[in-house]
């Protein structure tokens, strides 16, 4: 653009009061690339009769995309063609033949939630920049802890599940020794924490991200469908004390990543009652099982939970990312734990409810307002819309396990207790050998 050079304000040869973009041209091509999206994404990558993926080798696909940035930009008509491509050489998540993890589907109130914030790019740490996205969250956390079955409690929308996790051991540990916060790692004693063999690998993360360490995480024997056995954990508690270790977080696991177990969350949380220890509920995959009255018997005794993460991007379609940290505690220990208290940002003095100011529970400072999502889906479908698309869930799940049974060449590993179905396809060369060493080698082979 060239500026107008009359009355033009220069600074160091850089024209102030004139325009930085054509916004003319601009409005158009998102106007144009709104159609495209309209058209390519929500339209065709949702046919059945289209493909998942056009898949290329990462060399080829160098090519074909025109990756380099140059001096000069480039002309719009030639930036849809980009959209275009990337579209085209994209995994499809939405497609009803796309059977990777985590995802479930377009859910088109989430999706239209996504482009208003991305059109917004709003920050949520402070209510003078963030109202309605603050209040949104708010109301769907409030929510979210009602499910649970607290009375009251806090929280926090994260940028995934593992994120979840680490903010909830650290949470832990501050709670068991606050004076970690200011003196460091240097003065503690050696803490052990219990969790699942089966756990998410995030809690092995957290574990070397905090300082922990690794070979602190105990990983707790689990029985034949992947459960945490109790008199197990209780046996490394003791263990732990004895060897002169601080025990101070248990984490159990409702739904685990590959058999979909529920660890028994009563008899776990008696045991931390008898210990003093924090217990965590990694729910990330099965919380959403709440909010079916038929399933939700699957997470009995998460009311007892100090804190639980549950992501509503996974079963309840909320859109990648959606995954929140809710805590028990009602005393602020999330602000205390993780407040730095920026003087620019959380001035004590605003015109409003500062309580609002959430930033300072957050270990980030920019936050997407990733509740918006899931309120605008749960507002569409309501709590019923939400609860059948568990109920679904677990339906097709039921009746994938019976059409495996019917099948020559499929075994089903074991009954499923979510959506989880474990089973092997048994090749002909392999159906009338006996299962043993020799049967199991070749087929993992």
């Amino acid at each position: 653009m060239i500026p107008n050079k009359k009355n033009a304000v220069l600074v160091d040869g850089v024209v102030l009061n004139g325009p930085t973009t054509d916004a003319k041209a601009g409005e158009k091509f998102v106007e144009e690339a709104c159609r495209l999206i309209m058209e390519e994404v929500v339209l065709k990558a949702t046919d059945v009769n289209e493909k998942v993926c056009e898949w290329r080798p990462p060399e080829q696909l160098k090519q074909l995309l025109d990756l380099e940035m140059r001096d000069s930009g480039e002309p719009p008509h030639r930036l849809l063609e980009l959209c275009r491509d990337v579209i085209r050489y994209s995994v499809k998540t939405n497609h009803p033949r796309f059977f990777n993890q985590l995802y479930a589907g377009l859910d088109y109130y989430s999706l239209v939630a996504r482009f208003m914030t991305e059109a917004l790019n709003p920050s949520v740490y402070t209510y003078e920049v963030s109202p309605v996205f603050l209040l949104v969250e708010e109301a769907v956390l409030k929510k979210m802890i009602e499910f649970i079955g607290w009375k009251e409690g806090d929280g926090i929308f994260n940028p995934g599940g593992s994120v979840s996790n680490m903010y909830a051991m650290n949470l832990a540990r501050y709670k068991y020794c606050p004076d970690i916060k200011e003196k460091g790692l240097s003065g503690s004693p050696r803490l052990i924490l219990f969790t699942s063999a089966e756990c998410h690998y995030s809690m092995k993360k957290a574990a070397s991200f905090l300082g922990i360490g690794t070979e602190n995480v105990c990983f707790v024997e689990t029985d034949g469908r992947g459960k945490m056995i109790p008199e197990e954990l209780e046996k490394q508690v003791w263990q732990a004390r004895k060897e002169g270790a601080a025990p101070f977080l248990v984490c159990a696991t409702s739904g685990t990543t590959v058999l979909g177990a529920f660890d028994p969350l009563d008899e776990i949380a008696d045991i931390c009652e008898r210990h003093g220890l924090w217990l965590h509920v990694d729910a990330s995959w099965g919380g959403s099982a709440l909010m079916s009255r038929k399933h939700r018997k699957l997470l009995h005794g998460i009311h007892r939970a100090d804190s639980v993460a549950w992501n509503p991007h996974k079963m309840l379609m909320a859109g990648i990312q959606c995954c929140a940290l809710l805590v028990k505690d009602k005393s602020d220990l999330l602000k205390k734990c993780y407040c730095a208290k920026a003087s620019y940002l959380f001035q004590q003095d605003k015109f409003y409810d500062v309580s609002y100011d959430t930033g300072d529970k957050s270990i980030q400072c920019s936050r997407r307002p990733d509740a918006f999502k899931f309120w605008m889906t749960w507002k569409a479908l309501g709590t019923s819309g939400l609860e059948e698309r568990v109920n679904r869930a677990l339906a097709l799940s039921r009746y994938l396990v019976d059409e495996i049974k019917k099948r020559e060449g499929f075994k089903l590993l074991l009954e499923p207790e979510y959506a989880n179905i474990c089973f092997w396809y048994i090749p002909p060369s392999l159906r009338e050998m006996e299962e043993g060493p020799e049967f199991w080698a070749k087929l993992n082979l």
